[in-house]
């Protein structure tokens, strides 16, 4: 019988298959490639979606690719955890009552970008543009709304996979603390751009322990898909700067600004995840939410 003593979310016994601890980030990349890549070869692609390198085309482009293919991932991890380990979402960190914790991370989110870009300006990193330039249009304010429904699916459901699914059967099979370096390093993977300098990836490894400090805390997912979720948006629509490289194609909702300096201290063409101020935010959040670690603890 599996033990259950190192679950971040309870103990809740499966009724299926519970994947071996080695084949858990296996299966984690599959549900993220196929979802994905499914959607973008059969639908995305030649619906004129994306473009010859698969990327985007507008706005509405990643609209869709946001909804559709990250949708999909979350309904092949769905499908996991109730057919093969049969088992309820509660034992994944989706437990009753997330409204109020992702409403609360979401502003949390948005309030850590607000600090990074204060911090990066106050310190020379930004030229300073045009003001509410979003307000301007109708279709811009439009466009943001939908990116506000997009990316709030397409975070939820990176923190599904990486720090409620693979968080919780890696503490499962091995302890807490392999579950934690080993989804935090697969998410990291996924998002490494060898053309972006190395410390960009070390912001992207901070990002993944901060959310996992603050999910071993509450024993939920929600607040922190609700944080990941005002994080992107508000990262990409806010000051019209990349987020992880990616332009939104949207003006800015607040402010425009433009990188003035090195890479390290504005991110450049990565955006404000590649500055030194968001290594900072990262590792003060990570330090808060470690001050009562309960998974750890109880471990």
């Amino acid at each position: 019988m599996t033990s259950l003593k190192h679950s971040p979310f309870g103990e809740v016994e499966p009724r299926g298959w519970l994947p071996w601890g080695v084949l858990a980030p296996v299966l984690g990349l599959l549900f993220i490639i196929l979802g994905i890549a499914i959607t973008s070869g059969i639908f995305l692609r030649p619906a004129g979606f994306l473009d010859e390198r698969w990327e985007p085309i507008g706005t509405m482009g990643l609209f869709v690719m946001l909804m559709i293919s990250f949708g999909a991932v979350g309904v092949l991890t769905t499908a996991w955890i109730k057919l093969v380990e049969r088992r309820p979402l509660a034992s994944v960190g989706l437990t009753p009552g997330g409204l109020r914790p992702f409403l609360g991370g979401h502003g949390i989110g948005i309030a850590m970008v607000l600090a990074i870009v204060l911090l990066t300006w106050f310190f020379g990193g930004y030229n300073v543009g045009g003001l509410l330039p979003a307000f301007t249009s109708i279709t811009a304010l439009l466009n943001i709304a939908l990116l506000l429904i997009g990316f709030a699916l397409q975070s939820s459901v990176e923190e599904y996979v990486f720090r409620g699914w693979l968080l919780d059967v890696l503490a499962r099979k091995f302890n807490i603390w392999v579950a934690v370096i080993v989804s935090s390093a697969l998410f990291c993977l996924l998002h490494v751009d060898p053309a972006n300098p190395w410390y960009d990836n070390v912001n992207t490894f901070a990002f993944a322990l901060f959310a996992c400090a603050w999910v071993l805390h509450t024993g939920n997912i929600w607040g922190v898909m609700g944080w990941h979720a005002g994080w992107n948006w508000f990262m990409g629509v806010g000051f019209d700067l990349p987020i992880t490289g990616l332009d939104t194609g949207v003006p800015a909702l607040i402010i425009e600004l433009a990188p003035n300096g090195p890479h390290w201290l504005n991110g450049g063409n990565t955006g404000p995840e590649g500055s030194v101020f968001c290594t900072l935010v990262f590792i003060v959040g990570t330090i808060y939410w470690m001050r009562r670690p309960k998974a750890i603890a109880d471990s």
